[in-house]
């Protein structure tokens, strides 16, 4: 079954968002981002630009087949509130989801990953999405980047 975890209360999600794409990328992970066609362009150039040191490889998933199949890193917008994909995947290891609505086909994927900021209507959209996997029967695990501030 898919693994499904959340990263919570995220004060700056492309920051966060890139570094965890530099790990999965030096760890050769497979790693479909999913989210509205805006905030991917704004990932997009925040992956030229996160590091004077290192660039984080990656396409979009309506480049070539080649291309989508050889990278890391696959930007894959949905339609509007649907989540809908919108291109077919080159592989289905880990989906790091933007979206405000479940991503459709999350369920093909090894991991799902929830990114959640700290704006209020980011919260209460990871919260439906929450509830709706659990009603589903996955098991979710709670990454609280408050805990594990207050924690440090």
């Amino acid at each position: 079954m898919t693994e499904v975890a959340f990263h919570f209360n995220v004060p700056d999600k492309m920051n966060y968002v890139c570094r965890m794409l530099r790990k999965a990328s030096q760890a050769k992970a497979r790693v479909v981002v999913s989210g509205p066609p805006e905030e991917l362009q704004s990932l997009d150039e925040a992956l030229w630009t996160f590091s004077a040191h290192s660039f984080i490889a990656h396409c979009w998933s309506t480049d070539d087949f080649t291309k989508t199949q050889l990278s890391c890193v696959v930007l894959q917008p949905t339609e509007a509130e649907t989540s809908q994909i919108t291109a077919p995947l080159p592989h289905h290891e880990i989906l790091l989801n933007l979206a405000p609505s479940m991503p459709e086909g999350y369920e093909t994927f090894e991991r799902v990953i929830e990114v959640v900021g700290l704006a209020e209507e980011d919260k209460n959209h990871a919260r439906e999405r929450w509830k709706t996997y659990s009603q589903r029967g996955y098991t979710l695990v709670k990454h609280d980047l408050n805990a594990k501030s207050v924690a440090a």
